[in-house]
């Protein structure tokens, strides 16, 4: 049984674990950030971010669980309302991690997807050495849909990706 959560927008009382989690240099081989933010460039984005995203093309949610706490943050990334597609992203916080909450997260911004933004695709680009991520993806439906050479570079070297599709 999946846990319970819920997406909710940013608060500015979320500033401190966002500095921590953009400037964990341990995400940034899962991710497209591979520099540090300031405190400064996070308040700003959390300030001016209109929550609007046909306007930002972006939305980033805190997740808590039924008991109020955070466990993560899920990002929908790069939409297209042209063509009806977005891609996703998850961090899961590491004291959260193997109890179900990345399934419940992919589950809540599918619905979302669908049933707000009319979307027709989720997409994910997944370092082809995390396992777990290919592993969570590929259970909640994602189809591996192509391997992509020199992908993601964490800085020191380039790392193949594998681009995975939901389809709804």
């Amino acid at each position: 049984m999946k846990p319970e959560i819920k997406l909710r927008a940013i608060e500015p009382e979320d500033l401190d674990l966002l500095y921590r989690i953009e400037n964990d240099v341990r995400l940034w081989n899962v991710g497209n950030t591979n520099v540090p933010y300031s405190r400064y460039t996070l308040h700003e984005y959390v300030a001016n971010a209109t929550d609007d995203i046909y306007v930002d093309r972006q939305v980033r949610m805190m997740v808590e669980n039924g008991a109020g706490e955070i466990v993560g943050i899920a990002d929908v990334v790069n939409f297209d309302p042209g063509n009806c597609r977005a891609e996703v992203g998850l961090i899961v916080l590491d004291a959260f991690r193997r109890q179900g909450y990345g399934s419940s997260i992919l589950s809540a911004v599918a619905d979302y997807a669908v049933s707000v933004l009319h979307l027709h695709q989720l997409y994910a680009f997944c370092d082809v050495r995390n396992e777990a991520s290919l592993e969570l993806f590929r259970k909640m439906g994602y189809q591996t849909s192509m391997p992509i050479t020199d992908w993601l570079y964490d800085g020191r070297e380039y790392h193949n990706a594998i681009l995975m599709q939901l389809v709804f």
